[in-house]
């Protein structure tokens, strides 16, 4: 019973941090498209290749707020999928408060948080660069898809797009931390205890999970010992908090979601191969 509670508690709470980021990202994607219309293709246009850089910096904030909000805002193809990538990459969720209140040295801090902006950066110009594709901005289409009647107003229709990922978060949610909760940080460690190379791609893969709390076992598996630097640097990379899960419900693009996945997985274990090999220690 004190298993569900903590469930139902944490998820609860992690979903109401979200509610602001989700509601600001939609408020701000309707006001973009009543308001400036085919002024605003132009103004992404011109700015777009800075999209990365400032993507990069925002999402290493301790929390899952901007990855969701960058989700609606590629969905709608105000950004770049080199930003997505950016956010998505250096996203520390809960990182950062655990291993502060766990008197984490700020000098380890610091080298983590860089090396997450160092790869977010370098792998969203990256993307950008290899894509080379124009954005077109498609609220419109958005909206459409999710009957949010924007004609009666900015602020209901942000509303209705808020409510409505809210929910589907919650229940997703739920059932994630229930696994978790159920297989235990024990057996997590057990798997990959001694063994460098495997940890490298469960850690990605254990951050994968579209929820903020594949960082908070992945930090506390490093700080106990169980993982490297590398294997806690695969984890962090490919894990982008629920921003995964909010892309898969408001992009219609199967395909590219998987390529968005595959690539993110890849990145976290090519990254976290490269600090294993060079002997990296935070």
């Amino acid at each position: 019973m004190d298993v569900i509670l903590d469930v139902l508690f944490d998820t609860g709470i992690d979903a109401l941090k979200l509610l602001p980021f989700l509601f600001l990202a939609y408020l701000a994607m309707e006001c973009l498209e009543h308001w400036t219309g085919g002024r605003m293709q132009e103004i992404v246009k011109k700015s777009g290749k800075a999209g990365p850089a400032i993507g990069g910096l925002l999402g290493i904030f301790p929390q899952c707020g901007f990855s969701a909000a960058a989700a609606n805002l590629y969905a709608g193809r105000i950004i770049t999928t080199g930003t997505l990538i950016a956010v998505f990459l250096s996203t520390s969720d809960e990182m950062l408060p655990i291993m502060i209140s766990e008197n984490v040295a700020p000098s380890m801090i610091g080298k983590i948080l860089l090396l997450k902006v160092i790869f977010a950066l370098a792998a969203g110009f990256l993307v950008d660069f290899l894509l080379h594709r124009k954005v077109e901005m498609q609220i419109g289409h958005l909206c459409e898809r999710h009957h949010c009647h924007c004609e009666k107003g900015i602020w209901r229709s942000a509303f209705h797009h808020t409510w409505k990922i809210f929910l589907y978060i919650i229940v997703v949610s739920l059932v994630l931390n229930f696994t978790i909760a159920l297989i235990g940080e024990e057996t997590l460690a057990a798997l990959v205890q001694g063994k460098p190379a495997l940890s490298l791609f469960l850690s990605a893969l254990v951050g994968m999970i579209p929820n903020c709390a594949s960082s908070v076992v992945l930090t506390q598996l490093y700080l106990g010992g169980v993982l490297n630097a590398g294997a806690l640097m695969a984890g962090l990379l490919s894990g982008s908090g629920v921003g995964f899960l909010v892309l898969l419900r408001v992009n219609d693009n199967r395909r590219e979601n998987l390529r968005i996945f595959a690539l993110l997985y890849a990145i976290g274990v090519g990254a976290g191969a490269l600090i294993q090999l060079l002997g990296v220690r935070f």
